[in-house]
Formats: C-alpha cells, structure tokens, sequence
C-alpha cells in the first residue's frame, strides 16, 4: 500500500522543485501548484505554470494611492497593529469550537441538546495545526473511495462498523467501500433502488438531505447522478464521521436534529432521507417530521430506511419488541398523512412518501385533526423547532406553490421561480440577470488569477457571503462544489434561491464558528463579508476561523472595499498565509479591490507542546 501512495519524502523534494522553478512569477505561482502535500503532481503543473509566465502579471499589484469616487486617496495603514498569531497547542488539532466534545457533556442529553451548537465565550487567537504527516487529499473521484490516514487518524469506525462496510483501514490511507447500515452491498445498488420510484436520473431531483448520514457514503454515490446532498450528523461517538465526509470531497455540517431549526430554508430541497438514522421520528407530535416537512419542497420525497419499517418481518432481526415498533410506525403514517404526504413504496426495510403538490386531498383530515399552522419565515437561526405544520398556501403564487422548477442543470441558469413569480421583495428578474452577468466577469478574472481554480485541486469550496448563488453557478463543475452560505445578518436572505438554482448553502453567522472540523475547505470566497461585519465582531476573530477550517495550502480570495481590505491585509500578514492584494479587474478607479492568499504548510512539530 506504501508504494501505491506517493510518500511524503517525495513530495517535498517536488514541492521545493516548484518552489525554485517559480522564480519570478512569485506569488502568482503558489497558485498553480499542486503543492507540497499533493500527491506528486506538482512538477507537471509547474511546467503548465512556467510555460504560461507571461500571465503572471494578469493583475498588477494594488497600488495604495488608487483613485476612486472620483477622488484621488492615500490609505493609510501606518497606526494599524495587529498581533503576531501563533500556533495552538496540539490537543486543538481538530478543534470545533461550537461542537466541543467537554462543553456539550455540560448540557441536557434531552431532545439531543447537547449536541446542539454551543459556542464558547472566549475564543481562541492561535492557528489550530495540521496533525503529523497531514497531506492534501487525493483527487475526486479517488477522495471518493481513499482518504489519507495522518488527516484523520481514527480506526474506531472500522471495528464498529466492520460488518456495514463503512469504512476500512489499509496501510497508510482508509477506504471506503461504500457500504452503510442499510447498504452493505454498497450505495450504488441501494440508489437504484431508490431510482425505481423517484426520478433521479432526469434532473427533476438535484437537492437532496441526508439526516444522520455516517460518512456520507449515500451523498457522495449520488453525486454520480448528478444530485447534490447536504448530509450532516453530530459530533458523536462514530469518531469523525462528518470529516471522514470532507475528506472524501462531499459536503456535509456537523449537525442534529434536536430542539432548534435546521439552518435552511423553506421548500429547499427535492428529496430528504434517513438511514438508520435513530432519528425518533414519531416522538412530540412528529416534530422531526414537520421540520423535515419545512424544509422538503413541493412533490419532493423522504425516504426512512431501517427500523421501524416492515416491523412484522424484521422485528426479530432487530431484537426490539414487536408492539414497541408496530406503534412507532403507526406514528409514523399518521403523521406523513396530517403532513399531506403519499406513501409511493414500502419494499423491505425501505419506505419512501412524496410530498403533494397542494393540500387539497389532505385539508380534511388536518382540519380534523385540529392541525396548528405555523408562519412561514426563513429566521431559522437558533430558533426552537414549533410543533405546526408549514402551511402550503404559505407560497404567495401558483408558480411558487407547484415548485415549477426547471430540471437541472436547465434550472442552475433559470429565473428562479420565487424571482420570476415577484414573491422576494426588492428583486427583480432584471437585477438577477444582471447579478449572474457580474458573477460570470468576476469568476472569469478569478480563472485567469488562479490557473488551476476548476481543474479539481479545490473540491470543496465555500463562499462565505453567496448572494444568489452566482459565484458558484459561474464556477459550476463536476469536479467541485460549493458551500454557499448566506450570513443571518445579511439585509436579504436569498438561500431559498440558491436552492432552486440546484445549489445548496447554509445560514450562519461570521461571528461564531461553523459547524465543521479543521482543513475541510481547499478554497474560500469572501465577498463584501468585512464590511458586512464592519462593528459586530471582530475581523481577526473571522479571519482565524477561515484559517481554522481551510486547507493547507489552501486558496483565499476576498473582494472587498480597498480601506477595509487594507486592515484585513494587515492581520493576514501575522497568519502564516502568503498573500498580495490587487485592483478590480475594470481597473485601479474602482474603488472595490482583491485580495488573493494561499495558506502555508505547516504542522504539529511547530505548535505548543
């Protein structure tokens, strides 16, 4: 196994190889590397980069005393201080600082509290290391099947689901088969299971839920069909199963379901599931079940696979009572019923009901039922789930309510129906277009800043500020993904468009950490997120979690107001990141500038002891 993965011997000797060849192009040239812990592809890329040097001056540097608003201005820098950032201790290696395994034990194990997000008052000012021997990633799709051991070194998963073909420890790197609880022949088969009822092959599905999802095996298979999944589980005791799922290049959030709303919005996604995920589906009324509702789009799907489903011919298997399971799933149908959900299959283990398309056929039974209608609103950060039911006349027209999307990839380009029908105020099909017209110019600069941004060297990639999405629409490609999140403090909350352009995002606010481990993203965007933040926290506090959850050697771009730019500029250079600042690509008049950065490799050996 040794030989079939290059060792870090070799890597280093083609890093510094790069390193040398790049002479003047500087900077520039760190960013078309495959660098030091890539898996030996450096020195080809280095030759590409050589070839093309010419460009390296595609930008020219910023120059300070640039002319904008007609006025010509001199920034001055001069009295801003910023601290000298060092290493954490080591025992921060995969620090998650609202996910903290001490912290979480002090709260109430009810309805999963505990596990919830609880972030700390005093947060870190160091840069969290890199474990012994971190190197970046293979490639997708090899991510898919083959994660480096040093990232992640945790081999509980292996003994504990050893039968469940979750994963498997050889030699230096882990596989993964892609076999789960209630997929051990492997995801693929399972999905064709699936395929059999839902309509995943032509487009109509792209967004898709995992609950409880281990280590993403089911995401990470469907992305061959071109469904992207937002899969999230706790930080719990499957060690590591949310990094496992980031280091294989799949999305996925440290997340539960416990008392407060998932962090999307209304009518988000085509198809929702749970694989044994010991999800109580049928507890408070089926609170679960109507958040899941909430954010599950009209005619989309929820499949339940495990128990308590066929309990007469599996109750045995499962070695839990017969009555106790009979009851749970009784639970279950009443309520997929209240909800206006049909149930299109039941075939072994698996169970799948589609949303309707109206509440016509179901209104009856929920007046019956004295059914509790909530009011629809997106505000879902770190608000209590609400024991209604989301209504369907929530959605202000016909074209909303029926969920007229284009299949995908049509809809990723489409004026998306929440735009077309006018129901977002402010926003006109006019400015949208204009908005994807101004994302696919700043994209094609990007392009030509960092040569290798959609060759697969960055998977994941987030956008810190993601607007409608156009950042990651212009960058579209099967060989990356990206997390767009829409800050709670944003003055429009424009996630609920993101979804119907066939993408997937999250709310969250800059100001505390994200639900994820260290080193998962390879490529950061951030748009206008320091002004937005201008006065409600601190910039070094964000800055320090970019660091936290970007790769080594990972990329950074920030657009922003040059005075603003120019503070940040200043604390970046204390963090280990190689950095250099240029003008708008119209040129030095306009007042909004870049900055690129590329974070440097470094280790444990370096940090606190």
């Amino acid at each position: 196994m040794a030989n079939k993965f290059n060792s870090g011997d070799s890597r280093t000797r083609s890093s510094m190889s790069i390193f040398i060849v790049a002479g003047l192009c500087g900077f520039f040239f760190l960013l078309g590397t495959w660098q030091r812990s890539g898996f030996g592809k450096g020195d080809k890329i280095a030759i590409e980069m050589t070839k093309s040097g010419a460009d390296c001056n595609i930008m020219p540097k910023l120059n300070i005393e640039t002319h904008h608003s007609g006025q010509a201005g001199i920034i001055d820098d001069s009295d801003l201080k910023s601290n000298v950032y060092k290493p954490c201790h080591r025992r921060y290696t995969d620090y998650t600082p609202c996910q903290d395994q001490r912290r979480a034990m002090t709260f109430s194990r009810e309805n999963m509290l505990y596990r919830e997000r609880h972030c700390p008052s005093v947060k870190l000012r160091c840069l969290i290391p890199a474990p012994n021997g971190y190197v970046s990633p293979f490639p997708w799709p090899k991510s898919r099947d083959y994660v480096p051991y040093a990232n992640a070194p945790y081999k509980s998963l292996t003994v504990e689901k050893a039968i469940q073909n979750w994963i498997q420890y050889e030699g230096n790197v882990f596989r993964f088969p892609g076999g789960g609880t209630q997929f051990p022949q492997g995801a693929d088969k399972y999905i064709d299971q699936l395929a059999s009822v839902i309509p995943i092959q032509n487009g109509t599905v792209r967004t898709a839920l995992d609950t409880g999802c281990g280590v993403a095996s089911w995401g990470a298979y469907l992305w061959n069909r071109n469904v992207i999944t937002m899969s999230f589980a706790p930080r719990d005791s499957h060690q590591a199963q949310v990094q496992f799922a980031l280091e294989r290049g799949v999305p996925a959030v440290i997340g539960v379901l416990g008392t407060i709303k998932m962090p999307y919005p209304a009518r988000a996604f085509d198809m929702a599931h749970c694989s044994r995920c010991l999800i109580p589906w049928g507890v408070n009324d089926g609170l679960y079940m109507k958040e899941v509702d909430r954010v599950l789009r009209h005619g989309g799907y929820w499949v339940l696979s495990g128990p308590p489903i066929n309990w007469n011919t599996n109750y045995k298997a499962w070695q839990r009572p017969k009555e106790e399971l009979q009851e749970e799933q009784r639970k279950i149908e009443e309520i997929a019923k209240l909800l206006c959900w049909e149930k299109k299959s039941e075939d072994g283990e698996m169970a799948i009901w589609q949303k309707r398309m109206d509440a016509d056929s179901c209104r009856a039974a929920q007046e019956n039922a004295g059914v509790t209608f909530c009011k629809e609103s997106d505000d879902v950060w770190y608000k209590k789930m609400e024991p209604c039911v989301t209504p369907y006349n929530s959605a202000k027209t016909d074209e909303v309510r029926t969920g007229d999307l284009k299949p995908f990839p049509e809809r990723l380009h489409a004026v998306p129906p929440r735009i077309a029908s006018g129901s977002v105020s402010g926003v006109s099909v006019e400015a949208y277009l204009e908005d994807s017209k101004k994302w696919k110019k700043h994209v094609n600069a990007y392009r030509k800043i960092i040569k290798i941004i959609d060759t697969g060297r960055y998977r994941n990639i987030m956008d810190m500020n993601a607007g409608f999405g156009g950042f990651a629409a212009a960058l579209q490609s099967p060989k990356l993904w990206v997390m767009n999140v829409v800050p709670t403090i944003a003055e429009h909350s424009h996630l609920g468009i993101v979804y119907e352009r066939g993408l997937i995002g999250i709310y969250h606010d800059w100001c505390e950490a994200f639900s994820t481990y260290p080193r998962t993203y390879d490529l950061i965007h951030a748009n206008g997120v320091f002004s937005l933040y201008k006065n409600k926290c601190e910039f070094e506090d964000i800055l320090l979690e970019m660091d936290r959850i970007l790769r080594p050697e990972g990329a950074v771009i920030l657009r922003d107001e040059v005075d603003v730019l120019v503070k940040v500029k200043k604390m970046i250079g204390n963090m280990r990141w190689d950095f250099k600042m240029m003008d708008h690509e119209d040129g030095p008049l306009v007042p909004e500038k870049i900055l690129i950065a590329v974070k440097q490799y470094w280790g444990n050996s370096t940090s606190t002891q």
